[in-house]
């Protein structure tokens, strides 16, 4: 009987071993197949989600300054709230990145970290404009600013996996192409996003709320209840649109099995893009914190967060903030083409030259009507911004750490939002003299440092 069971056990040993061979081998056979190019539609589909996480970013960035100012927030602080943006998102998006590159379930690898900060953002979204009924428990400034760190913890959780799933799905040559549908579709939502509370206002007569000071206008929390259902609905239209590939897919040959990396190392081109980004996002930063207050100041003449004249000023920065949204949703779609032609880094430092322009053109303008122009050139920049740096990135990473590369990256957005949260209103007390105009011309100067640093950034002979 031993024998008999030593004859089978020899006997099934070279099937036992090709069967182990055939599986330990198909994700490198996966691997070695390149990834099939995708239709326009494919791809639109799969950024779809990015229109409602940007309708809620546009909402948050066009109204929340205004919000914590009704809510009893100083001018020069409002920095320091808005520093609790950048710090989440650099806690969160390395730590999402890492974790959705090791995770698959019943949703797939970036699809469960779609929804779950979806029905996070959402409940944010709601909860934001309506701090003053918590005002038993604890003041509505510190309310609003508790929500506007969860609104952006919550969104990028959703918008990390978002950046990781175009290089997962797509080939190299449509990386340029899919981040710009991705700016096509935030353009999309947050140009809605950013005039909604204009419309609501003034073209469905939905007033202000002039009977209690220190509350949110109704047509601004019906706004941002809009944007949770808009939110909602954009992720679920992708995760049902989308296919992802299994993880075998991504396996690398002979990189996992035969040696364990020793280090991480992270490629030239990513340390080179930290110095341009850092300037961009500082500047944005500014913009965004400081346009309301500072148009406000300069074109309607009031400092006063709860006047009537205040609450048009911050309609009209919604109707602004749209414009440049919708001009980069545009552009976004030239710029696959022009980079073809001169390179993604003199397209980006075209880009945040005009920008940067544009934000110093605040300092000759008379009439508020007539700042659609350098927002004109302010959305060239938006839409680069959100398409070039991450299309030079994407070539450069390796594919299996895409989502940790995508996190570690985003630091490059938080860390000159942080230190300019730290110390933008600082510089606005003690050498703008309380002048938020300053703060806006200061971010054009960055812009525009922005736009030198990206001609030295390292790139492909193809790719110059």
């Amino acid at each position: 009987m031993n024998k008999h069971s030593h004859k089978q056990a020899t006997k099934l040993k070279p099937v036992t071993d090709f069967g182990k061979a055939f599986l330990f081998n198909f994700g490198k056979i996966l691997s070695m197949i390149k990834k099939p190019r995708l239709s326009f539609w494919e791809i639109w589909n799969m950024s779809v989600g990015f229109l409602g996480i940007q309708f809620g970013f546009a909402l948050q960035n066009a109204n929340a300054s205004r919000i914590l100012l009704t809510f009893g927030a100083d001018v020069h602080h409002l920095s320091w709230f808005w520093l609790v943006a950048p710090i989440t998102g650099m806690i969160v998006q390395p730590i999402i990145g890492y974790f959705s590159d090791r995770t698959w379930n019943s949703l797939g690898r970036r699809r469960p970290y779609f929804l779950i900060g979806a029905l996070l953002t959402s409940t944010a979204l709601i909860l934001m404009p309506n701090a003053p009924h918590f005002a038993g428990y604890i003041a509505p400034m510190f309310i609003g600013g508790g929500m506007l760190m969860i609104m952006d913890a919550s969104m990028n959780i959703s918008m990390e996996p978002f950046r990781a799933l175009v290089a997962d799905k797509l080939p190299d040559e449509q990386h340029t192409l899919g981040f710009s549908t991705q700016t096509v579709l935030i353009g999309i939502g947050a140009v809605v996003g950013s005039w909604l509370p204009y419309m609501l206002n003034h073209w469905f007569g939905i007033g202000l709320d002039t009977t209690e000071e220190g509350m949110v206008p109704d047509y601004v929390v019906y706004s941002f209840y809009v944007g949770a259902i808009v939110l909602i609905s954009s992720i679920l239209w992708t995760i049902f649109t989308t296919p992802e590939y299994p993880p075998e897919f991504y396996e690398d040959d002979e990189a996992d099995e035969v040696e364990k990396p020793k280090g991480f190392k992270i490629p030239k081109v990513m340390i080179q893009l930290l110095v341009v980004q850092f300037f961009s996002w500082f500047a944005l930063f500014s913009m965004w914190v400081y346009t309301t207050p500072a148009v406000a100041q300069h074109f309607y003449g009031t400092s006063d967060p709860n006047s009537v004249a205040y609450q048009e000023a911050g309609d009209w920065v919604g109707i602004l903030f749209g414009v440049y949204n919708g001009v980069s949703a545009i552009i976004a779609l030239g710029l696959p083409v022009l980079s073809k032609r001169i390179g993604r880094r003199f397209t980006h430092a075209l880009a945040l030259t005009i920008g940067g322009l544009s934000l110093l053109s605040f300092y000759i303008i008379g009439d508020s009507t007539y700042l659609i122009v350098p927002m004109i050139g302010i959305g060239i920049a938006w839409g680069s911004i959100l398409a070039m740096p991450y299309a030079m990135l994407a070539n450069a990473v390796p594919p299996k750490q895409m989502g940790i590369f995508m996190g570690l990256f985003n630091m490059s957005i938080t860390i000159p939002q942080i230190v300019n949260g730290i110390f933008g209103g600082l510089i606005l007390k003690y050498f703008f003299n309380m002048n938020p105009l300053y703060s806006i011309l200061m971010a054009g100067v960055f812009l525009i440092l922005g736009a030198i640093s990206t001609v030295f950034v390292s790139a492909k002979k193809d790719d110059v």
